[in-house]
């Protein structure tokens, strides 16, 4: 053994508090390639196999070689701090800067400069952030023991999970001076992602490739027993969970496809007396943390989560997985399932798809990706500013959403069309043109992606060794553990008071609906002359919306009644009994007395028909609709909120007739009926016509809000 391995050896005991803990293959040939050879390394091992072991005792190595810091670049808070509590059991000092820490800079960094800091973690949306990118970042480098890159499929077009701001990572690695090791991780990588990771961290500051190691082994996880086990609709599932959440071993994570799913089912399943929490992106920080602390300490029974809870989230006994809906490609289902029997024997894997996945896949896959037109705009609006513009005052002059279009400056910027600076974004005069082979490419891939989950679900074969075949691995064999190889282990029974359970759930009805209180930002821009907030004489009480598109209930009905191409019709008698149900719960102050509905040139007959039918169960006057005035609402929906005022202001109006009507409800609360709510410009804008009308209080209702 050489010395290396002997201290490395040490190191590791030290590291998982056993004497005797040995390498697994692969581990100590990493460590030494970093240590010993000062050379460029790609692991790409299972979840669970140590690759946090290897890159803290190469830093501990290293730093007693007189190396300075590590750099780890992570992506995710939960990740870090997971990490940081890893290290200082190993007797590492890592510390991190990121969003979630602003306040703690000046020590992080003041600390780096005294050497009192083994490891720094930063997120790689840190590394464009203009004050730290250009006032400390070069002398971190410049004294940079190494530099990690976790979760390195990032980097990739074809990784499941790309993001933009790891694009930026192949020019910060080609600055790293020569000797300086680099190392980069990932547990999901598939032999097209492996290359393109290898030749983006093997490129120098010359532009020339070097040599990077990969250490790469087998992906099977024999703790896992894998089954999926279709049910014809969403009831039957919930009910399912109902009827076995408890049969389940230890605590685990339960996976559903959107923040909707996750809360409703989360709920349901608290109503119905389980431990369980929601974890989404839409959760405040610290009730993620508490969450996760939760699950750590077997507090709950689940959490139920979005893809939020990924990579990063460590708990070596989590029992199960189970996903209610399938993530869009075997390489994501890998990944998640992964948090899962890292230090059990067994660990159970169960995946409920479901009808609607590969609509929620298809619109994830379009999201993400820019079009050639917005580019152009936000291009055209940086390249004829003075000065920089901030993303706000950007959103003002581009009809864009605040998320597409900080998606869309980030893939720019990492193109190097824009730059971001003190006080915004500015164009680099760099030439750029749409690369459209390239998304046309991936979006390709997507499709061949969700076609192979669809297999996986489907396949009479081991469902290990498909998901090994998926990363390209070539040691896959038979489990001998899943449903397919050794029949069903799962429950299919379901308890009958589950199923009534679940049937109440989804036909709840009612989503408050909040009331814009302030004007956009930029609107004067764009010939609307408000700004500030929105005086209380002007705005819109609480509505309600009968459900949101996204829900597992009502949502599915909604989606489809407002698909593309779906004609316009009065609504069913089932929809206008969800809608009474809706206003019967809603508990106003004081009870509408009439209904006056939006215009609407898409779904005239849907919206007649609710308005009338909501008055009648009421017992209320249907007062008629308001007037399109100058052509009425002009632009698309989904743009940003400056732009859809713009499109609907002054373009509706209070005809003769329904002036006449309101006349004897003037002081009075009418009910405004609508059928979607998505920026809520159109009530409000319609709400200011009716409140000039003599309407006290406008009480609007839709039918979906998304």
């Amino acid at each position: 053994m050489t010395p290396t391995a002997a201290h490395a050896r040490h190191i590791l005991r030290t590291l998982v508090g056993r004497e005797d803990a040995e390498f697994h293959v692969g581990q100590l040939e990493a460590i030494e390639t970093l240590v010993d050879d000062r050379r460029r390394a790609l692991v790409v091992q299972r979840t669970g196999w140590g690759k946090s072991a290897v890159y803290f005792v190469a830093t501990l190595l290293l730093r007693q070689r007189g190396a300075g810091p590590t750099i780890l670049v992570s992506p995710l808070l939960a990740l870090m701090r997971d990490q940081v509590a890893a290290a200082a059991r190993a007797g590492v000092r890592a510390v991190a800067i990121n969003s979630a820490n602003v306040h703690e800079w000046d020590d992080v960094l003041r600390a780096i400069a005294a050497d009192e800091v083994d490891v720094l973690l930063v997120s790689p949306e840190r590394l464009n952030n203009p004050a730290f990118r250009d006032e400390h970042l070069p002398a971190l480098l410049s004294r940079a023991g190494m530099l990690v890159v976790d979760e390195a499929h990032c980097i990739s077009d074809w990784g499941h999970d790309f993001r933009p701001d790891y694009r930026r990572l192949r020019d910060l690695i080609a600055q790293m001076p020569e000797g300086v090791p680099v190392l980069a991780t990932t547990a999901t990588a598939n032999s097209r992602v492996v290359t393109d990771v290898a030749e983006q961290v093997g490129m120098n500051v010359h532009g020339h490739p070097v040599e990077v190691v990969t250490v790469r082994g087998p992906l099977a996880r024999a703790s896992l027993r894998l089954g999926v086990l279709p049910l014809p609709d969403t009831r039957t599932r919930l009910a399912w969970l109902l009827s076995h959440l408890n049969d389940l071993p230890g605590s685990g994570i339960i996976y559903t496809l959107t923040v909707s799913a996750a809360d409703d089912t989360a709920r349901l399943l608290r109503d119905a007396g389980h431990a369980v929490r929601s974890y989404t992106g839409q959760t405040d920080t610290e009730e993620r943390e508490r969450s996760e602390e939760m699950l750590t300490r077997n507090e709950v029974k689940a959490l139920v989560a979005t893809s939020a809870l990924g990579m990063g989230f460590d708990k070596p006994d989590l029992g199960f997985v189970v996903h209610l809906g399938a993530p869009s490609s075997p390489v994501a289902y890998y990944q998640q399932v992964g948090r899962a029997g890292r230090a059990t024997d067994n660990a159970e894997v169960l995946l409920l798809p479901g009808p609607e996945d590969e609509a929620i896949w298809r619109y994830f896959a379009t999201a993400s990706m820019p079009s050639a037109d917005n580019a152009r705009a936000v291009l055209d609006t940086l390249r004829a500013s003075d000065g920089p513009l901030s993303t706000p005052a950007l959103e003002s002059r581009v009809n864009l959403r605040r998320t597409p279009l900080e998606l869309l400056l980030k893939v720019l910027d990492v193109d190097g069309a824009v730059t971001r600076v003190r006080g915004g974004w500015l164009a680099t005069g760099e030439p750029w043109e749409y690369d459209e082979e390239r998304y046309t490419r991936i979006a390709a891939e997507r499709r061949i992606e969700q076609n192979a989950m669809l297999a996986y679900e489907s396949t009479a074969d081991c469902r290990m060794e498909f998901l090994q075949r998926a990363l390209d691995d070539d040691t896959a064999a038979p489990c001998g553990r899943c449903d397919n190889c050794s029949g069903p282990w799962y429950p299919t029974d379901l308890l009958a008071a589950a199923h009534t359970e679940a049937t109440t759930a989804l036909d709840r009805v009612g989503v408050l609906l909040e009331p814009r209180a302030q004007w956009p930002t930029g609107a004067a821009r764009l010939g609307v002359e408000v700004r500030g907030n929105i005086p209380p004489a002007q705005r819109l009480a609480p509505g309600r919306a009968l459900a949101r598109l996204t829900d597992l209930g009502w949502g599915g009905t909604l989606r489809e009644l407002f698909a593309p191409g779906q004609p316009d019709a009065p609504a069913s008698q089932a929809l206008l009994g969800g809608c009474v149900r809706a206003l019967a719960d809603w508990g106003w102050a004081e009870r509408p007395a009439a209904v006056v509905s939006v215009p609407s040139r898409s779904r005239p007959q849907l919206i007649d028909s609710v308005a009338r039918g909501l008055a009648s169960a009421g017992r209320l006057p249907y007062l008629g609709t308001l007037d399109h005035a100058g052509g009425g609402p002009s632009g698309a929906p989904g743009g940003n909120s400056a732009y859809r005022l713009a499109g609907v202001w002054n373009r509706f109006t209070v005809g003769s007739a329904l002036a006449d009507a309101l006349d004897a409800y003037a002081g009075q609360p009418v009910l405004l009926v609508d059928d979607q709510a998505d920026s809520r410009w159109t009530l409000t804008v319609a709400g200011r016509v009716l409140h000039a009308a003599g309407v006290a209080t406008v009480l609007p209702f839709v039918l979906a809000v998304r």
